[in-house]
């Protein structure tokens, strides 16, 4: 009998894991535009973006989540927009560190789970413009300079508010405070939808708070798509892709991945894909954070992705002050060196050519295939399982040394010097046809 008992509730359990993986509310059946369509191709084409945690946050440099893991009463935590006032904040030099590092996109934080706006809102008075001594908005600044320097900007925006009353109640099933909630959303998006040219992509976080919540997303997403039908829209809700959206993210984690510990139960869908990644620990600044990924480090987690048709957004958490802490400039100088020479095998490419192996992955552009050792084994060649493309033709990067190959019905072995190898990625160039 405990047996059953025990299998029972496995059972039930298994189902409800199974049902928080997808949205519970009905959604109008969406067609994207042309404009969206080429929107989503285009976005898979850039295939490396900067991610921008910003916010009074960074005043006590211990991430975006210190209201909340302190417990910090709202009114004492409105009290950190004195001390806000970011002077050093340049849009220009944000945009030639993004660019310089190869990346094609910016997504930045318009409003965190903190409730403060970081751009002119009449929704709410707890913004950049009203609260603090600033008085500028950087998001306007950074959409000019994006505008002019060819980088798409695309908008963060929290679901979730710690500060809100009408959010709390609403929580707690006041269904009049949760429709006001839901009202000031609109308004906000329609903000950013009018207000700073044409957006790339609304970006939204904190569904997981409210898993089982109606989150008027058939609204919502309706809202996006009638003021600005070129914007995708994207969700980092942890569960299957709803209709509406156009992006499919992974947080902390690669399409089909699960180290992070959030995409258990999650498919890899249709849709473009994208990972978002730090580049230490924290996604706000954080004074103490130290642990730095290598050049090596992030280069591998950038050339994954590519090979699982997906893209990176990796993440910058500036300082109060408005500048980019130097280690990540540093390392962000690094990739640039790296795309600047390989980017070709990594832009305007696909993936899902072969599953990832031990050794690396492979990207796709054209007839060519570009093969990314990134861990070589002891063996005197790499084995591409499973591969049905015929190889006329395997080079060396640069093409000056021809590689030897021996094509099977399993797939191809590549027979590679040790000696030679790149440490950070060893790149073959394989003609099919």
């Amino acid at each position: 009998m405990k047996k059953i008992i025990i299998s029972c509730l496995f059972a039930f359990g298994t189902l409800q894991v199974s049902a928080q993986k997808h949205y519970a509310f009905p959604m109008p059946e969406y067609t994207p535009t042309k404009g969206n369509l080429e929107a989503r191709t285009a976005f898979q084409d850039m295939k490396f973006g900067m991610f921008i945690h910003w916010g009074i946050y960074s005043v006590l440099g211990d991430g975006e989540w210190v209201m909340f893991q302190q417990k910090i009463p709202a009114e004492t935590y409105g009290k950190l927009t004195k001390f806000f006032n970011p002077l050093d904040f340049n849009a220009k030099e944000w945009v030639a560190i993004a660019k310089s590092a190869g990346m094609k996109y910016i997504t930045i934080t318009s409003r965190h789970h903190d409730s403060f706006s970081m751009f002119d809102s009449k929704a709410t008075d707890f913004d950049i413009i009203d609260a603090t001594r600033f008085k500028r908005d950087p998001l306007k600044e950074l959409a000019a300079e994006c505008k002019k320097e060819g980088i798409k900007l695309n908008f963060y925006y929290s679901l979730l508010d710690w500060k809100r009353e009408d959010y709390k109640n609403g929580k707690k099933g006041d269904k009049e405070a949760w429709n006001d909630y839901i009202a000031f959303m609109k308004a906000q998006l329609t903000e950013l939808l009018t207000n700073y040219g044409e957006i790339g992509m609304i970006w939204f976080d904190g569904h997981w708070d409210q898993k089982e919540a109606n989150w008027h997303y058939d609204e919502i997403y309706s809202l996006i798509h009638k003021l600005s039908p070129n914007t995708l829209i994207a969700n980092n809700h942890h569960i299957q892709p709803i209709a509406g959206e156009d992006i499919q993210t992974f947080e902390r984690d690669l399409p089909g991945e699960n180290h992070g510990g959030f995409s258990e139960g999650v498919h890899v869908s249709k849709l473009p894909l994208e990972s978002c990644a730090t580049m230490a620990k924290a996604w706000g600044f954080d004074l103490n954070d130290k642990s730095f990924k290598t050049k090596k480090q992030l280069i591998d987690f950038l050339v994954k992705a590519a090979g699982k048709n997906g893209n990176l957004l990796l993440n910058v958490g500036p300082m109060p002050n408005g500048e980019i802490q130097p280690e990540f400039v540093k390392s962000l100088k690094e990739i640039g060196e790296w795309t600047s020479k390989y980017g070709e095998s990594i832009y305007g490419t696909r993936g899902d050519v072969i599953k990832t192996q031990d050794w690396g992955t492979i990207t796709k552009k054209g007839n060519t295939l570009y093969v990314h050792i990134l861990k070589p084994s002891q063996e005197p060649y790499i084995f591409l399982p499973e591969l049905k493309d015929k190889i006329i033709s395997a080079t060396s990067f640069d093409g000056k040394r021809k590689i030897k190959f021996n094509q099977v019905k399993e797939g191809a072995f590549l027979y590679v010097d040790h000696n030679s190898l790149d440490a950070i990625d060893e790149i073959i160039k394989l003609n099919i046809k």
